[in-house]
This record gives structure tokens, sequence and C-alpha cells, in this order.
């Protein structure tokens, strides 16, 4: 394989290992030296080995890596990095879990290009609509536990029994809320909300 063939591997610092992926790039071949790795999370892009390759690399090249999502978190990320390596700076692509994301020309009409942007597109669809749907069932789910009378957050405080005649008080303008909450030992607001019955 020549020198313009780069690889990329990307490890948490939870899970250091980092030899499956050397190895399937070894294997692929790319050059010992063309290997650029991080040990650091996919939560953002302030990488610097990733950078550096992002710096290195230019029209014609190719990188090769072994999984879509050592790119990014999301497809969202995913998607900007492979619109960048791609379109901006011409690279070729090989994602070795996934053989259809290679953009090399796979046939003398259709380019891998065109193929693999398609298969990116629909994860990202699929991607999308998971998240989505995960949301709606767990709303779907806090509001069927709200009918079964489950309730979130914090316990409700117990209204005190001197609750009633300070109340009293304070309908007849003898104190202020802001006393009668003191004088209760909670917040003006809750005592408001008690005094509307919520």
């Amino acid at each position: 394989m020549t020198s313009n063939t780069y690889g990329y591997v990307r490890v948490s610092t939870k899970e250091q290992h980092e030899d499956r992926q050397m190895i399937a790039l070894q294997q692929f071949p790319v050059p010992p030296r063309n290997i650029y790795m991080d040990k650091l999370s996919g939560k953002d892009f302030n990488r610097p080995q990733y950078k550096r390759l992002l710096h290195k690399l230019k029209n014609g090249d190719l990188l090769v890596i072994k999984s879509i999502d050592r790119l990014g978190r999301n497809y969202d990320e995913i998607i900007e990095q492979w619109r960048i390596l791609t379109k901006e700076k011409g690279v070729d692509i090989v994602v070795l879990d996934m053989p259809l994301l290679d953009t090399r020309v796979q046939g003398r009409d259709l380019t891998g290009t065109f193929i693999a942007d398609l298969v990116l597109q629909i994860l990202s669809y699929v991607a999308q609509t998971e998240r989505e749907n995960i949301r709606q069932r767990q709303a779907e789910g806090i509001r069927a536990a709200k009918l079964r009378g489950i309730v979130f957050g914090r316990p409700r405080k117990p209204v005190p029994p001197e609750f009633g005649p300070l109340k009293l008080r304070w309908q007849r303008g003898e104190i202020s809320s802001r006393q009668a909450a003191r004088t209760l030992g909670i917040a003006q607001d809750t005592f408001l909300r008690w005094s509307r019955g919520e």
C-alpha cells in the first residue's frame, strides 16, 4: 500500500484497548507510521492526533478506519467530518466494519463516493428516527406512569397543622405571606402554593 494511505484509531480513556483497531488497520495494510491515535472520548473534535491527521490529509489520500463511530459520537458529527474529508479535502475513506462505506471507485459508471454518501445518509436517518422514537417512548412512559398515580420529582412536603391558622391570619391581612412562610420554615412560594390548594 502506498504512503498516502492513513489510519485513524480512537479509544476512550476508559477502554484502553486499541489493539483490535490497530491490527485491522495494519492488515489492510496501513503503514504503522501513518496511523494516528487519540485516547480520548469522542465528545468533541478537540483531539490532537485527529487534527494533525486532518491537516496532513490531501486530495487523493486514503483514510482507513475500523468503524464509522471513530469519527464522532453521533451521526450529525460523523456526517460533518465525512463531508470535510470527502468533499473539502478530496480524501477517500474505507470503513472496515462496513464495506459499503468505501468511497473508492467501485464501478465504471457509479462511484463509491455516491454509494457511501447514500449509505451514510440512510444510517443517519435511522439513527435520528431511533432517537426520536426513544424520546417518544419515554414521554409515553411518563404519561402512563402519571395516570397510574406515580409521582415524579421530590416528594411533596407535608402541610403542617399550623398552616391553617397562619393562612387565616394572612387572609385577614394580619401577617404577610413572607412572615407566615418564615414561621413555618418554608419558602414563600410554597406557602402561596399551599394557600391556592396546589
